[in-house]
């Protein structure tokens, strides 16, 4: 189709395509495709997914546009094409693995084009126990997931995990109702603690007045509720306590400093008393799980992942996987017991 082969005069032409040409390929593709469309149905006389009273309230030619856009949607778009439209809406196109995106590293500025492996590992054994492979080039979302997996895969009903400051987000609520507690490091999104102000970790809740006592020693009430991205606020300040306070210049530019509240704060805030009554606990996820990780990076050599695709190099990853931990079974029970498991079956 169009679409293709636009995508291949833009490949010929750059071996990085820019954002903007890509956006501009899948336009003017669609476009084409919706004028087409137009000059057929006026030949055939009406549009297929809206009825005449829908018509003539939104406007023919808003009308139109939506049919075209439907009817793309639903008869035109192959699953292949498809997924060519998601890779470029995306915004990331890799010329040697179609699955692979842009990764994240830790040095400033720099990144690598391929996979994100997700593994849980145990803290008695160190065997990886359950692992996924996805090309999302951050952590974030994959928390309850993992636990979950990890859970089944242990067959137990309560688990404590953690994870790096990566995984904190919203799925912490998802992860206490499954009942796995989590110990995590909360990030430090807002600008005021960098600047040199107080943050909203100096700011107490009490919860019996429903109000936040400031630093200064005043209290910010209850004003109102929001929703935002889903997630239900509570929004506390107190505009004449701000006015008067002596320490205004430590705590805000504005007229007041205002809080908020997430609805099920109390689960972020018994994550994060978990972590003060053990500050050992990043230190002993870093010798659990970064021992896999850097064991078997060795193994693979300077190349890493030799497949190409998801599906190929999740099943290149499971064999990682199987030689890690049988390894790690020889090295705990020694090499007879698993070698006999194995000719038995």
């Amino acid at each position: 189709m169009l679409l293709v082969l636009k995508l291949e005069l833009l490949m010929t032409s750059t071996s990085n395509p820019g954002r903007a040409e890509l956006q501009n390929a899948v336009r003017t593709w669609i476009d084409d495709c919706i004028w087409r469309r137009e000059v057929r149905r006026a030949d055939t006389g009406g549009l297929d997914f809206f009825e005449r009273d829908e018509i003539q309230q939104m406007g023919r030619q808003e009308a139109a546009e939506l049919d075209g856009l439907f009817r793309l949607a639903s008869d035109m778009f192959a699953p292949e094409q498809q997924a060519e439209i998601e890779r470029i809406l995306n915004q990331q196109i890799s010329l040697t693995d179609p699955d692979a995106r842009s990764m994240a590293t830790s040095g400033r500025g720099s990144g690598v084009v391929g996979y994100n492996v997700q593994v849980a590992v145990d803290t008695e054994h160190h065997l990886i126990v359950t692992y996924e492979v996805i090309n999302v080039g951050n952590d974030r979302g994959q928390l309850a997931r993992m636990s979950k997996q990890a859970k089944e895969v242990l067959e137990v009903d309560k688990l404590e995990a953690v994870a790096d400051r990566g995984y904190f987000d919203g799925e912490i609520l998802a992860c206490e109702e499954a009942g796995v507690a989590v110990t995590l490091p909360k990030p430090m999104t807002s600008g005021a603690k960098a600047e040199g102000r107080f943050g909203k970790q100096d700011f107490a809740y009490l919860p019996d007045e429903d109000a936040y006592r400031c630093p200064s020693g005043q209290l910010l009430p209850y004003h109102y509720t929001n929703v935002e991205h889903g997630m239900t606020l509570r929004r506390y300040w107190s505009t004449a306590a701000c006015q008067g306070c002596a320490i205004k210049s430590q705590c805000t530019p504005s007229k007041e400093r205002r809080i908020t509240r997430w609805e099920h704060e109390h689960v972020v805030e018994e994550v994060q008393r978990r972590l003060d009554s053990n500050p050992d606990a990043m230190r002993t996820r870093r010798e659990t799980v970064e021992h896999p990780f850097g064991t078997i990076k060795a193994r693979m050599g300077a190349t890493h992942f030799l497949m190409k695709s998801l599906p190929n190099v999740a099943a290149e990853m499971a064999l990682h996987v199987l030689a890690y931990n049988l390894t790690g079974v020889m090295n705990i029970v020694g090499k007879p017991s698993p070698i006999a498991a194995i000719r038995a079956t």
